[in-house]
Protein backbone atom coordinates (compact mmCIF):
# COMPACT_ATOMS: atom_id res chain seq x y z
CA UNK A 1 0.00 0.00 0.00
CA UNK A 2 0.84 3.75 -0.90
CA UNK A 3 1.53 5.84 1.69
CA UNK A 4 2.19 9.08 -0.08
CA UNK A 5 -0.11 11.53 0.14
CA UNK A 6 -2.25 11.05 -2.62
CA UNK A 7 -5.95 12.44 -1.62
CA UNK A 8 -7.79 13.80 -4.77
CA UNK A 9 -8.38 17.01 -2.96
CA UNK A 10 -4.85 17.52 -3.32
CA UNK A 11 -5.44 18.29 -6.82
CA UNK A 12 -7.44 21.17 -5.68
CA UNK A 13 -5.45 22.75 -3.82
CA UNK A 14 -2.75 22.33 -6.01
CA UNK A 15 -4.24 25.06 -8.37
CA UNK A 16 -5.95 26.87 -6.00
CA UNK A 17 -2.38 27.91 -4.63
CA UNK A 18 -0.61 28.55 -8.30
CA UNK A 19 -4.08 29.95 -10.26
CA UNK A 20 -6.56 30.76 -7.48
CA UNK A 21 -9.10 33.06 -9.67
CA UNK A 22 -8.72 31.00 -12.84
CA UNK A 23 -12.13 29.87 -13.17
CA UNK A 24 -12.48 26.13 -11.81
CA UNK A 25 -16.51 25.90 -13.10
CA UNK A 26 -18.66 28.12 -14.67
CA UNK A 27 -22.79 27.25 -14.50
CA UNK A 28 -25.45 29.32 -15.93
CA UNK A 29 -23.49 32.41 -15.65
CA UNK A 30 -21.86 31.58 -12.30
CA UNK A 31 -18.24 31.38 -12.22
CA UNK A 32 -16.08 29.41 -8.92
CA UNK A 33 -12.40 29.70 -8.87
CA UNK A 34 -10.34 27.52 -7.72
CA UNK A 35 -9.70 29.12 -4.47
CA UNK A 36 -13.42 29.27 -4.23
CA UNK A 37 -14.18 25.91 -5.16
CA UNK A 38 -11.71 24.94 -2.35
CA UNK A 39 -12.97 27.43 0.14
CA UNK A 40 -16.43 25.96 -0.49
CA UNK A 41 -15.18 22.22 -0.03
CA UNK A 42 -13.47 22.56 2.86
CA UNK A 43 -16.61 24.33 4.31
CA UNK A 44 -19.21 21.53 3.13
CA UNK A 45 -16.91 19.10 4.78
CA UNK A 46 -16.84 21.47 8.45
CA UNK A 47 -20.43 20.73 8.37
CA UNK A 48 -20.63 17.37 7.42
CA UNK A 49 -18.35 16.46 9.97
CA UNK A 50 -20.67 18.29 12.57
CA UNK A 51 -23.45 15.87 11.27
CA UNK A 52 -20.89 13.01 12.01
CA UNK A 53 -19.58 12.44 9.02
CA UNK A 54 -16.32 10.15 9.26
CA UNK A 55 -13.13 9.04 7.17
CA UNK A 56 -14.37 5.78 5.59
CA UNK A 57 -18.13 6.74 5.91
CA UNK A 58 -19.95 6.85 2.61
CA UNK A 59 -21.63 10.31 1.43
CA UNK A 60 -23.92 9.44 -1.57
CA UNK A 61 -25.05 11.84 -4.02
CA UNK A 62 -28.39 12.37 -6.38
CA UNK A 63 -27.87 15.34 -8.00
CA UNK A 64 -28.01 16.60 -11.50
CA UNK A 65 -24.81 18.04 -12.74
CA UNK A 66 -23.50 21.21 -10.61
CA UNK A 67 -20.70 23.16 -9.27
CA UNK A 68 -21.99 21.23 -5.77
CA UNK A 69 -22.07 18.21 -7.49
CA UNK A 70 -18.04 18.72 -8.07
CA UNK A 71 -17.21 20.18 -4.56
CA UNK A 72 -19.11 17.84 -2.71
CA UNK A 73 -17.08 15.38 -4.09
CA UNK A 74 -13.81 17.02 -2.91
CA UNK A 75 -15.73 17.80 0.46
CA UNK A 76 -15.95 14.33 0.80
CA UNK A 77 -12.60 13.32 0.43
CA UNK A 78 -11.26 16.19 2.65
CA UNK A 79 -12.70 14.19 5.20
CA UNK A 80 -11.08 11.04 3.90
CA UNK A 81 -14.76 10.13 3.20
CA UNK A 82 -15.92 7.97 0.05
CA UNK A 83 -18.51 9.67 -2.26
CA UNK A 84 -20.66 7.66 -3.74
CA UNK A 85 -22.36 9.20 -7.22
CA UNK A 86 -26.06 8.13 -8.02
CA UNK A 87 -27.70 7.39 -11.29
CA UNK A 88 -30.85 9.50 -10.75
CA UNK A 89 -32.54 7.29 -13.70
CA UNK A 90 -32.84 4.88 -11.53
CA UNK A 91 -36.04 3.94 -9.26
CA UNK A 92 -36.57 4.24 -5.94
CA UNK A 93 -35.95 -0.18 -5.23
CA UNK A 94 -32.92 0.13 -7.17
CA UNK A 95 -31.97 3.29 -5.17
CA UNK A 96 -32.65 1.57 -2.03
CA UNK A 97 -30.98 -1.53 -2.59
CA UNK A 98 -27.35 0.60 -3.42
CA UNK A 99 -27.57 2.85 -0.24
CA UNK A 100 -28.22 -0.10 2.13
CA UNK A 101 -25.35 -2.23 0.45
CA UNK A 102 -22.89 0.92 0.41
CA UNK A 103 -23.93 1.40 4.36
CA UNK A 104 -24.51 5.30 3.45
CA UNK A 105 -24.07 7.44 5.98
CA UNK A 106 -25.19 10.52 4.00
CA UNK A 107 -27.65 11.31 1.06
CA UNK A 108 -26.81 14.71 -0.55
CA UNK A 109 -29.36 15.63 -3.19
CA UNK A 110 -30.75 18.04 -5.24
CA UNK A 111 -34.45 19.92 -4.76
CA UNK A 112 -36.00 18.51 -7.84
CA UNK A 113 -34.22 14.90 -6.53
CA UNK A 114 -35.78 14.61 -3.24
CA UNK A 115 -38.51 12.64 -3.48
CA UNK A 116 -36.82 10.54 -4.94
CA UNK A 117 -34.09 9.99 -2.51
CA UNK A 118 -37.03 9.98 0.10
CA UNK A 119 -38.43 7.14 -1.26
CA UNK A 120 -35.37 5.79 -1.87
CA UNK A 121 -34.58 6.18 1.52
CA UNK A 122 -37.30 5.29 3.13
CA UNK A 123 -36.54 2.19 4.98
CA UNK A 124 -33.18 4.08 6.33
CA UNK A 125 -34.10 6.01 9.02
CA UNK A 126 -30.56 6.46 10.07
CA UNK A 127 -29.81 8.10 6.85
CA UNK A 128 -28.87 12.16 6.96
CA UNK A 129 -30.06 14.20 4.43
CA UNK A 130 -28.63 16.97 2.62
CA UNK A 131 -30.59 19.48 0.23
CA UNK A 132 -28.82 21.20 -2.55
CA UNK A 133 -30.77 24.06 -3.68
CA UNK A 134 -32.60 27.02 -2.07
CA UNK A 135 -36.02 25.10 -0.88
CA UNK A 136 -36.59 23.52 2.13
CA UNK A 137 -37.67 20.45 2.54
CA UNK A 138 -38.94 18.84 5.49
CA UNK A 139 -36.43 16.03 6.81
CA UNK A 140 -33.54 17.66 5.17
CA UNK A 141 -31.15 19.94 6.15
CA UNK A 142 -30.17 22.42 2.91
CA UNK A 143 -26.69 22.14 2.00
CA UNK A 144 -25.93 25.57 2.35
CA UNK A 145 -26.82 25.74 5.98
CA UNK A 146 -24.23 22.81 6.41
CA UNK A 147 -21.15 24.94 4.40
CA UNK A 148 -22.42 28.13 6.41
CA UNK A 149 -19.26 28.67 8.39
CA UNK A 150 -20.57 28.19 11.73
CA UNK A 151 -18.75 25.00 11.96
CA UNK A 152 -15.07 24.83 12.72
CA UNK A 153 -12.75 24.19 10.42
CA UNK A 154 -11.68 20.18 9.92
CA UNK A 155 -7.82 19.60 8.66
CA UNK A 156 -8.06 18.13 5.24
CA UNK A 157 -7.66 14.19 5.79
CA UNK A 158 -4.25 12.40 4.08
CA UNK A 159 -5.35 9.36 1.65
CA UNK A 160 -2.67 6.54 0.66
CA UNK A 161 -3.14 5.56 -3.13
CA UNK A 162 -5.22 2.25 -2.43
CA UNK A 163 -7.60 4.71 0.08
CA UNK A 164 -11.56 4.50 -1.50
CA UNK A 165 -11.91 8.16 -3.09
CA UNK A 166 -15.45 6.85 -4.44
CA UNK A 167 -18.04 4.37 -4.98
CA UNK A 168 -19.58 3.48 -8.27
CA UNK A 169 -22.29 0.77 -8.73
CA UNK A 170 -22.73 -0.45 -11.79
CA UNK A 171 -24.98 -3.22 -13.47
CA UNK A 172 -23.57 -6.59 -13.25
CA UNK A 173 -24.79 -10.13 -14.45
CA UNK A 174 -25.89 -10.78 -11.03
CA UNK A 175 -29.53 -9.26 -11.39
CA UNK A 176 -27.87 -6.75 -9.04
CA UNK A 177 -25.59 -3.81 -9.14
CA UNK A 178 -22.25 -3.99 -7.90
CA UNK A 179 -19.84 -1.43 -5.92
CA UNK A 180 -16.85 -0.40 -8.09
CA UNK A 181 -14.22 0.37 -5.41
CA UNK A 182 -12.10 2.81 -7.12
CA UNK A 183 -9.06 4.08 -5.27
CA UNK A 184 -7.56 7.61 -4.66
CA UNK A 185 -4.25 6.01 -6.54
CA UNK A 186 -6.70 4.88 -9.84
CA UNK A 187 -8.09 8.28 -10.19
CA UNK A 188 -4.17 9.38 -10.00
CA UNK A 189 -3.15 7.42 -12.67
CA UNK A 190 -6.43 7.76 -14.91
CA UNK A 191 -5.02 11.22 -15.16
CA UNK A 192 -1.56 10.86 -15.51
CA UNK A 193 -2.51 8.54 -18.76
CA UNK A 194 -5.27 10.76 -20.15
CA UNK A 195 -3.33 14.46 -19.90
CA UNK A 196 -0.74 12.83 -21.35
CA UNK A 197 -2.63 10.76 -24.41
CA UNK A 198 -4.66 14.70 -25.06
CA UNK A 199 -2.15 17.30 -24.03
CA UNK A 200 -4.40 18.88 -21.55
CA UNK A 201 -3.43 22.07 -19.85
CA UNK A 202 -4.82 24.71 -17.75
CA UNK A 203 -5.79 26.75 -21.43
CA UNK A 204 -8.03 23.72 -21.71
CA UNK A 205 -11.87 24.63 -21.24
CA UNK A 206 -14.37 21.11 -20.75
CA UNK A 207 -18.09 20.91 -21.21
CA UNK A 208 -20.02 18.88 -18.70
CA UNK A 209 -23.44 17.79 -20.32
CA UNK A 210 -23.04 14.24 -19.95
CA UNK A 211 -24.31 13.01 -16.36
CA UNK A 212 -22.28 13.27 -14.21
CA UNK A 213 -22.64 9.92 -12.23
CA UNK A 214 -21.05 8.21 -15.08
CA UNK A 215 -17.23 8.23 -15.59
CA UNK A 216 -17.79 9.17 -19.35
CA UNK A 217 -18.83 12.78 -18.09
CA UNK A 218 -16.85 12.83 -14.76
CA UNK A 219 -13.73 11.16 -15.84
CA UNK A 220 -13.05 10.77 -19.80
CA UNK A 221 -13.01 14.80 -19.31
CA UNK A 222 -13.90 16.93 -16.00
CA UNK A 223 -11.67 15.37 -13.76
CA UNK A 224 -8.76 15.27 -16.12
CA UNK A 225 -9.43 18.87 -16.68
CA UNK A 226 -9.20 19.29 -13.10
CA UNK A 227 -6.12 17.45 -12.92
CA UNK A 228 -4.48 19.88 -15.49
CA UNK A 229 -6.20 22.71 -14.01
CA UNK A 230 -8.55 23.72 -16.64
CA UNK A 231 -11.95 24.90 -16.40
CA UNK A 232 -15.22 23.27 -16.72
CA UNK A 233 -18.62 24.54 -18.24
CA UNK A 234 -21.61 22.31 -16.54
CA UNK A 235 -25.14 21.44 -17.64
CA UNK A 236 -26.98 20.43 -15.47
CA UNK A 237 -28.76 17.91 -18.12
CA UNK A 238 -28.06 17.17 -21.49
CA UNK A 239 -29.57 19.69 -23.97
CA UNK A 240 -28.37 19.76 -27.78
CA UNK A 241 -29.44 23.28 -28.47
CA UNK A 242 -27.72 24.59 -25.09
CA UNK A 243 -24.22 22.78 -25.77
CA UNK A 244 -23.75 23.85 -28.71
CA UNK A 245 -24.38 27.76 -27.87
CA UNK A 246 -22.44 26.64 -25.23
CA UNK A 247 -19.51 25.51 -27.64
CA UNK A 248 -19.85 28.84 -29.68
CA UNK A 249 -20.06 31.46 -27.09
CA UNK A 250 -17.62 29.37 -24.33
CA UNK A 251 -15.28 28.68 -27.47
CA UNK A 252 -14.87 25.02 -25.44
CA UNK A 253 -12.33 22.66 -25.95
CA UNK A 254 -12.83 19.15 -24.71
CA UNK A 255 -16.07 17.47 -24.73
CA UNK A 256 -17.38 13.54 -24.07
CA UNK A 257 -20.36 12.31 -25.98
CA UNK A 258 -22.12 9.32 -25.91
CA UNK A 259 -23.29 8.30 -29.46
CA UNK A 260 -27.25 9.14 -28.86
CA UNK A 261 -25.40 13.00 -27.90
CA UNK A 262 -23.86 12.94 -30.94
CA UNK A 263 -26.78 12.34 -33.05
CA UNK A 264 -29.25 14.94 -31.37
CA UNK A 265 -26.60 17.60 -31.91
CA UNK A 266 -26.05 16.47 -35.70
CA UNK A 267 -29.81 16.14 -36.18
CA UNK A 268 -30.05 20.17 -34.74
CA UNK A 269 -31.99 22.13 -37.21
CA UNK A 270 -28.87 24.62 -39.05
CA UNK A 271 -26.08 22.49 -37.37
CA UNK A 272 -23.81 22.91 -40.52
CA UNK A 273 -24.00 26.77 -39.90
CA UNK A 274 -22.54 26.54 -36.86
CA UNK A 275 -19.24 27.53 -35.29
CA UNK A 276 -17.30 24.76 -33.10
CA UNK A 277 -14.26 25.00 -34.86
CA UNK A 278 -13.08 25.47 -30.98
CA UNK A 279 -13.67 22.01 -30.02
CA UNK A 280 -10.08 20.21 -30.26
CA UNK A 281 -11.03 16.70 -28.59
CA UNK A 282 -13.87 15.19 -28.55
CA UNK A 283 -14.37 11.60 -26.76
CA UNK A 284 -16.75 9.08 -28.22
CA UNK A 285 -17.46 5.29 -27.69
CA UNK A 286 -20.22 2.60 -27.39
CA UNK A 287 -20.83 1.88 -30.91
CA UNK A 288 -19.21 1.48 -34.63
CA UNK A 289 -19.47 4.72 -36.40
CA UNK A 290 -20.52 4.29 -39.99
CA UNK A 291 -18.00 6.21 -42.25
CA UNK A 292 -20.77 8.89 -43.02
CA UNK A 293 -21.47 9.98 -40.23
CA UNK A 294 -17.73 10.12 -39.28
CA UNK A 295 -17.30 12.55 -42.66
CA UNK A 296 -20.30 13.99 -41.17
CA UNK A 297 -18.68 14.78 -37.31
CA UNK A 298 -15.28 15.95 -39.14
CA UNK A 299 -17.40 18.52 -40.78
CA UNK A 300 -19.50 20.11 -37.76
CA UNK A 301 -16.66 20.20 -35.40
CA UNK A 302 -13.74 20.83 -38.09
CA UNK A 303 -10.62 21.12 -35.60
CA UNK A 304 -11.57 18.00 -33.44
CA UNK A 305 -9.67 14.76 -32.72
CA UNK A 306 -13.28 12.40 -32.35
CA UNK A 307 -10.84 9.71 -30.29
CA UNK A 308 -13.61 6.76 -30.48
CA UNK A 309 -12.61 5.15 -27.12
CA UNK A 310 -12.84 1.96 -24.80
CA UNK A 311 -13.59 2.14 -21.00
CA UNK A 312 -15.48 0.60 -18.01
CA UNK A 313 -16.10 1.95 -14.45
CA UNK A 314 -13.74 -0.65 -13.31
CA UNK A 315 -10.61 1.05 -15.35
CA UNK A 316 -11.85 5.04 -14.62
CA UNK A 317 -13.13 4.94 -17.83
CA UNK A 318 -10.90 5.98 -20.89
CA UNK A 319 -8.53 2.14 -21.59
CA UNK A 320 -7.89 2.81 -25.67
CA UNK A 321 -8.03 5.33 -27.83
CA UNK A 322 -8.34 5.81 -31.60
CA UNK A 323 -6.01 8.37 -32.90
CA UNK A 324 -7.07 10.71 -35.27
CA UNK A 325 -4.87 9.87 -38.29
CA UNK A 326 -6.08 6.22 -38.22
CA UNK A 327 -10.01 6.87 -37.99
CA UNK A 328 -10.68 5.49 -41.31
CA UNK A 329 -7.42 3.09 -41.85
CA UNK A 330 -8.54 1.51 -38.85
CA UNK A 331 -12.01 2.12 -38.73
CA UNK A 332 -14.31 0.14 -36.59
CA UNK A 333 -11.31 -0.05 -33.87
CA UNK A 334 -11.54 1.73 -30.25
CA UNK A 335 -7.82 2.27 -30.64
CA UNK A 336 -4.79 1.69 -28.75
CA UNK A 337 -4.08 1.42 -24.96
CA UNK A 338 -3.20 4.48 -22.80
CA UNK A 339 -0.24 5.13 -20.50
CA UNK A 340 0.21 2.83 -17.80
CA UNK A 341 -2.26 0.14 -19.08
CA UNK A 342 -1.63 -3.10 -20.42
CA UNK A 343 -4.48 -5.12 -22.23
CA UNK A 344 -4.38 -8.64 -23.76
CA UNK A 345 -6.61 -11.29 -25.04
CA UNK A 346 -7.10 -14.43 -23.47
CA UNK A 347 -8.76 -17.79 -23.98
CA UNK A 348 -11.55 -19.63 -21.78
CA UNK A 349 -8.71 -21.57 -20.58
CA UNK A 350 -7.08 -17.95 -19.33
CA UNK A 351 -4.07 -18.25 -22.35
CA UNK A 352 -3.01 -14.91 -24.25
CA UNK A 353 -3.96 -15.16 -27.58
CA UNK A 354 -2.00 -13.74 -30.67
CA UNK A 355 -3.40 -11.15 -32.80
CA UNK A 356 -6.12 -12.04 -34.84
CA UNK A 357 -8.28 -14.43 -32.61
CA UNK A 358 -11.02 -13.20 -30.75
CA UNK A 359 -10.97 -13.57 -26.68
CA UNK A 360 -11.73 -11.79 -23.64
CA UNK A 361 -10.28 -8.49 -23.00
CA UNK A 362 -8.30 -8.28 -19.91
CA UNK A 363 -6.59 -5.27 -18.34
CA UNK A 364 -3.88 -4.73 -15.88
CA UNK A 365 -2.53 -1.21 -14.24
CA UNK A 366 -2.94 1.05 -11.62
CA UNK A 367 -5.80 2.55 -12.97
CA UNK A 368 -7.63 -0.58 -12.59
CA UNK A 369 -9.98 -0.58 -9.69
CA UNK A 370 -9.79 -2.33 -6.85
CA UNK A 371 -12.89 -4.89 -6.53
CA UNK A 372 -16.18 -4.48 -5.42
CA UNK A 373 -17.88 -3.13 -2.43
CA UNK A 374 -18.90 -6.15 -0.09
CA UNK A 375 -18.50 -8.85 -2.47
CA UNK A 376 -15.03 -10.69 -2.05
CA UNK A 377 -16.34 -13.52 -4.53
CA UNK A 378 -17.22 -11.49 -7.32
CA UNK A 379 -13.92 -9.66 -6.71
CA UNK A 380 -11.73 -13.03 -7.12
CA UNK A 381 -13.87 -14.13 -10.11
CA UNK A 382 -13.24 -10.80 -11.98
CA UNK A 383 -9.50 -10.93 -11.34
CA UNK A 384 -8.47 -14.23 -12.15
CA UNK A 385 -4.56 -14.99 -13.26
CA UNK A 386 -4.01 -11.33 -11.80
CA UNK A 387 -5.77 -9.79 -14.50
CA UNK A 388 -8.83 -7.89 -14.85
CA UNK A 389 -11.80 -9.82 -16.92
CA UNK A 390 -13.64 -7.37 -18.71
CA UNK A 391 -16.69 -9.43 -19.72
CA UNK A 392 -16.01 -8.09 -23.27
CA UNK A 393 -14.79 -10.02 -26.31
CA UNK A 394 -12.33 -8.16 -28.69
CA UNK A 395 -9.52 -9.35 -31.01
CA UNK A 396 -6.30 -6.98 -31.67
CA UNK A 397 -4.57 -6.34 -35.29
CA UNK A 398 -1.09 -6.83 -35.80
CA UNK A 399 -0.65 -3.11 -34.75
CA UNK A 400 -1.81 -3.29 -31.73
CA UNK A 401 -5.58 -2.33 -32.41
CA UNK A 402 -8.32 -3.37 -30.56
CA UNK A 403 -12.01 -4.05 -32.23
CA UNK A 404 -14.68 -5.21 -30.09
CA UNK A 405 -16.76 -8.06 -30.97
CA UNK A 406 -18.93 -8.84 -28.46
CA UNK A 407 -19.97 -8.54 -24.85
CA UNK A 408 -20.03 -11.98 -22.85
CA UNK A 409 -21.78 -10.48 -20.19
CA UNK A 410 -25.07 -9.85 -22.58
CA UNK A 411 -24.69 -6.15 -21.45
CA UNK A 412 -27.01 -3.38 -23.60
CA UNK A 413 -25.75 -0.43 -24.56
CA UNK A 414 -28.53 2.49 -24.32
CA UNK A 415 -27.50 6.01 -25.29
CA UNK A 416 -24.59 5.73 -23.25
CA UNK A 417 -26.10 4.01 -20.53
CA UNK A 418 -25.28 0.43 -19.52
CA UNK A 419 -28.42 -2.12 -18.95
CA UNK A 420 -27.75 -5.96 -17.63
CA UNK A 421 -30.55 -7.93 -19.31
CA UNK A 422 -30.48 -9.89 -15.91
CA UNK A 423 -31.49 -6.94 -13.89
CA UNK A 424 -34.48 -6.79 -15.85
CA UNK A 425 -35.12 -10.68 -16.39
CA UNK A 426 -34.50 -10.25 -11.84
CA UNK A 427 -38.00 -7.91 -12.08
CA UNK A 428 -39.98 -9.83 -14.67
CA UNK A 429 -39.54 -13.23 -12.73
CA UNK A 430 -41.28 -11.42 -9.53
CA UNK A 431 -44.26 -11.47 -11.89
CA UNK A 432 -46.57 -14.58 -10.60
CA UNK A 433 -47.50 -15.51 -14.22
CA UNK A 434 -43.89 -15.20 -15.72
CA UNK A 435 -42.34 -18.82 -16.41
CA UNK A 436 -39.19 -18.16 -18.13
CA UNK A 437 -37.91 -14.21 -19.22
CA UNK A 438 -35.05 -13.94 -21.22
CA UNK A 439 -33.72 -9.79 -22.15
CA UNK A 440 -31.47 -9.02 -25.20
CA UNK A 441 -30.96 -5.70 -27.15
CA UNK A 442 -32.34 -4.67 -30.54
CA UNK A 443 -30.84 -2.16 -32.44
CA UNK A 444 -32.54 1.45 -32.46
CA UNK A 445 -31.55 3.97 -34.46
CA UNK A 446 -31.37 7.00 -31.66
CA UNK A 447 -30.25 4.90 -29.12
CA UNK A 448 -28.02 2.59 -30.12
CA UNK A 449 -29.46 -0.34 -28.63
CA UNK A 450 -32.94 -0.73 -26.17
CA UNK A 451 -34.34 -3.55 -24.40
CA UNK A 452 -36.82 -6.10 -25.12
CA UNK A 453 -37.61 -8.90 -23.86
CA UNK A 454 -39.18 -12.35 -24.43
CA UNK A 455 -41.01 -14.18 -22.24
CA UNK A 456 -43.18 -17.78 -21.65
CA UNK A 457 -46.00 -17.54 -19.43
CA UNK A 458 -47.55 -19.27 -16.98
CA UNK A 459 -49.93 -22.60 -18.42
CA UNK A 460 -53.38 -20.42 -18.25
CA UNK A 461 -52.08 -17.42 -17.76
CA UNK A 462 -53.88 -14.63 -19.68
CA UNK A 463 -51.42 -11.33 -18.82
CA UNK A 464 -50.77 -8.79 -21.70
CA UNK A 465 -48.01 -6.85 -22.73
CA UNK A 466 -48.65 -3.71 -20.66
CA UNK A 467 -49.26 -5.22 -17.63
CA UNK A 468 -45.57 -6.51 -17.89
CA UNK A 469 -44.38 -3.47 -18.54
CA UNK A 470 -46.31 -1.68 -16.09
CA UNK A 471 -44.98 -4.28 -13.28
CA UNK A 472 -41.57 -3.38 -14.98
CA UNK A 473 -41.75 0.48 -14.51
CA UNK A 474 -42.79 0.02 -11.04
CA UNK A 475 -39.12 -1.72 -10.16
CA UNK A 476 -36.85 -0.16 -12.86
CA UNK A 477 -35.67 2.97 -14.29
CA UNK A 478 -37.53 4.32 -17.43
CA UNK A 479 -34.50 3.76 -19.74
CA UNK A 480 -34.16 -0.25 -18.43
CA UNK A 481 -38.13 -0.79 -19.30
CA UNK A 482 -38.64 -3.31 -22.12
CA UNK A 483 -39.43 -1.49 -25.17
CA UNK A 484 -41.41 -4.60 -26.45
CA UNK A 485 -42.62 -8.11 -24.99
CA UNK A 486 -42.43 -10.85 -27.18
CA UNK A 487 -43.97 -14.12 -25.59
CA UNK A 488 -43.08 -17.50 -26.37
CA UNK A 489 -43.84 -20.83 -25.78
CA UNK A 490 -40.54 -21.81 -24.48
CA UNK A 491 -36.96 -19.96 -24.28
CA UNK A 492 -34.13 -21.44 -26.49
CA UNK A 493 -31.52 -23.47 -24.48
CA UNK A 494 -28.57 -25.57 -25.33
CA UNK A 495 -27.85 -28.76 -24.29
CA UNK A 496 -26.89 -27.59 -20.60
CA UNK A 497 -29.82 -25.52 -20.09
CA UNK A 498 -28.05 -21.77 -20.96
CA UNK A 499 -30.18 -19.63 -22.61
CA UNK A 500 -29.42 -18.90 -26.78
CA UNK A 501 -29.51 -15.04 -26.50
CA UNK A 502 -28.13 -15.50 -29.70
CA UNK A 503 -31.37 -17.15 -31.03
CA UNK A 504 -33.34 -14.23 -29.74
CA UNK A 505 -31.38 -11.71 -31.12
CA UNK A 506 -32.17 -13.82 -34.68
CA UNK A 507 -36.05 -13.18 -33.91
CA UNK A 508 -36.00 -9.35 -33.38
CA UNK A 509 -36.34 -9.11 -37.43
CA UNK A 510 -38.77 -11.70 -37.24
CA UNK A 511 -41.21 -11.02 -34.42
CA UNK A 512 -43.65 -13.83 -35.54
CA UNK A 513 -41.40 -16.36 -35.40
CA UNK A 514 -40.70 -18.90 -32.27
CA UNK A 515 -37.39 -19.88 -31.02
CA UNK A 516 -37.14 -23.50 -31.49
Amino acid sequence: MSTADMNWVGVLEHHAARTPDRPFAVQDGDVVSYRGALDRAAAIAAGLRVRGVAAGDVVALLAHNSIDFLTTIFAANHLGAVVMPLNWRLAAPELAYILEHAQARVLVADAELAALGADAARALPALDRVLIGRQDRAGWVRLDDVADGTAPPVERAPAAGDDLQRLMYTSGTTGRPKGVMITHANLAWKNYAHTAEFGLTGADIGLACGPLYHVGALDLVTTSIISAGGSTHVHPVFDAARVVDDIESARITVVWLAPAMVRAILDLPGIETRDLSSVRLLIGGGEKMPLPLIDRIERIFPSAWFADAYGLTETVSGDTFLDAASIRAKRGSVGRTCLYLELDIWDAQGRPLPAGESGEIVLRGPKVFRGYWRDPAATERAFAGGWFHTGDIGVRDADGYVFIVDRLKDMILSGGENIAGSEVERVLYEHADVREAAVVGRPDPRWGEVPVAFVALRPGSGVAEQELLEHCRGQLARFKVPRAVTFVDALPRNPSGKILKRELRALIDQPDGQPV
